[in-house]
Parts: structure tokens; sequence; C-alpha cells
């Protein structure tokens, strides 16, 4: 890293991922086909496109387990709900069991958030609505924690994308005496799976400097070194994602992840780091222009890192790791 003394405030990540033979996502099934997720985008010159995709909800997921697997190395705070990766996150017991006063009438959101802050790192980092009603706390339903890591569909490149699909059966002895797809699912079964292949715009944003930041009283809720022990959880729970998705239908399609290329983009200031998609074919130039202009409005602000493969961008990641979070005075 050229600067390693200085705080880290976003980060984002734009790039071109290349999938070969992966089912991460699809939008369910009709009789015995099982269909992939298609998505209607347009290019840079306006020209529609359908191709296929996979949902930010899928890699926050993603990100979210390899969160939960690292904080509990580590001895971050995680909520019961977080421990066992249930997306409700965490619970009105959850935080009287923190702080019962957040529970009593005169308490308020942003006791409730502070709390919710202090209980867990992945509601920190990936937001969470708490909907239950917090003891006699009449201001506490419907509290909102916006998430702190973003992350786009990660969309197919026109004509650099395509889906295949292929038989699949399920090996059973004596097949043909217990006949096909009976109700006690002994028998055979006969279905077809997509195969999707090709280069992906991949897009996702992290608000450092929000770490541990409430956003109602506008204070840190967490100590300055818990914050930097939520940011290196963070940082390389994204590294992992990109080496390690754990998408839909992985026991048997893991993706080959053939390449990866792109920019990571650093903000040290309050500006944030811009993102432009690799739908758009000269987004590298674009984003070093961005950069550019940012820097002559507030000077060494934003840094870029290209990338050229998996192996460079864990490098980039294994420097930002040593870096701490930009903290709001």
């Amino acid at each position: 890293m050229a600067n390693t003394t200085k705080k880290i405030a976003s980060i984002s990540v734009c790039g071109e991922m290349t999938l070969n033979l992966h089912s991460l996502n699809n939008e369910g099934g009709e009789g015995n086909q099982i269909m992939t997720r298609q998505l209607t985008i347009l290019d840079k010159v306006g020209e529609k496109h359908t191709v296929t995709g996979i949902s930010g909800d899928m890699f926050k997921h993603i990100h979210a387990g390899h969160m939960v697997n690292y904080c509990l190395e580590n001895g971050i705070a995680l909520s019961d709900y977080s421990r066992k990766l249930d997306p409700n996150r965490i619970s009105a017991t959850n935080l009287l069991a923190v702080n019962p006063h957040v529970g009593k009438k005169e308490s308020n959101s942003a006791e409730v958030v502070n709390t919710i802050l202090q209980a867990c790192a992945v509601c920190d980092a990936h937001g969470v609505l708490l909907t239950d009603k917090v003891g006699d706390n009449k201001g506490s339903s419907n509290t909102p924690r916006k998430s702190v890591i973003e992350f786009a569909w990660t969309v197919g490149i026109p004509d650099k994308n395509n889906t295949e699909t292929y038989l699949h059966t399920k090996l059973v002895a004596d097949a043909g005496e217990k006949g096909s797809a009976s109700g006690s699912n002994e028998g055979q079964n006969i279905f077809h799976r997509p195969a999707n292949y090709g280069a992906y715009a991949f897009v996702c944003n992290i608000d450092v400097y929000r770490i541990g930041l409430n956003d109602i009283s506008r204070e840190y809720a967490v100590s300055d070194e818990e914050r930097q022990k939520r940011y290196q959880a963070v940082v390389q729970s994204l590294l992992s994602t990109v080496l390690n998705p754990k998408g839909a239908m992985t026991s048997t399609q893991k993706p080959h992840i053939t390449d990866f290329k792109g920019v990571v983009i650093v903000s040290h200031k309050l500006i944030p780091a811009p993102t432009v998609s690799a739908i758009n074919p000269v987004y590298r130039k674009e984003l070093e222009v961005i950069k550019e202009n940012l820097n002559k409005i507030e000077a060494e602000a934003i840094e870029s890192f290209d990338f050229d493969g998996l192996g460079k961008l864990s490098e980039i990641f294994a420097g930002l790791y040593q870096e701490e979070p930009y903290k709001l005075e």
C-alpha cells in the first residue's frame, strides 16, 4: 500500500469476474426445470440485453457467512441469531440481555441502535431492521441499522454471457421397480439444471467510517480497538467471498473462477470511493479520471489499485487489512 499511515473512509471494488459452470442464483423451478435468474440491462449506448445474474442478496449472504466464522475465531461480539446464521440477526431478547435499560419507557431509538452495535458485529456491518418492541420502549419498534457493506447485482456483460441446461438424475438402485418421482422420494428423479458461464460485472462498496457509528446520535457505540477488529473482519470476509463463493448448488456446481480483474478504489476522506460498472467497457479509464478530479477537490483523498487476477487482488487486500478505519471527529 502506498500510504500506510492514512485511515480508510470507504472502499469500492469494481471489476469483471469470469465464472464458468455455476448456478449461484436461480429463480426457482417449473416442473422439473430449474430456472436460472435472468436480468434485462442497458449497455453504455442504450441497447437492451438479457443476461444471467447473481443478486446482491446472494453475495451479502456469502459475506455474512464468512464474517460470522471470522468473528467466532477472533472473539468479536455476535448475537445468538448471527451465530446461527439466522437472517433475523438479533432480537429484543438479545438487546435486553446486553442492556436492560433499552426496554424502559424513557429509552429511545438511539440507545436501541447503540445496543445493537455493541451486541453484534454482523448487525453493524450488514444492517438489520428490529421489528420487535423492546420491553416497554414504544419507540423501539422498526428501528433500522443501514448496512456498511453493499453489493450490487453481479450481472453478465453483454455478448460475454450465456446459460446452458443439462440433465440431472438421481442414482437409485432398482429404479425401474420403484418408479419415477414417487411421493416417498425413493424413485428416480429426472430434472434439468442450469450451468451459467461468462464475464460478470461486480460492484461492491464499504462505508468503513460507519463501522460502529450510530447513525441517529452520530457517535460511535464501540471502542476504536473494536472498530479495528470489525474492519479487518469485513475486509478479510470480502476477500473470502470472492475466493470461495458459497452460493446455490455449490455442492456439485462450484464455480470455476477463471479470472477477476478490475480496480479497488480507496478513499482516505469522506468523499466516497467511486464506482463504475464493468458493463461499461471503459470503466477503468472512467475511474481513473474520477480519481484525478476528486483529488483536485480534496487533495490525496483517493487512491486506486488495479488488479488483473485473484493473486493481485489478495495482495491489495492484505495491505488494506493492515490499515485503520476512519473516524468522525
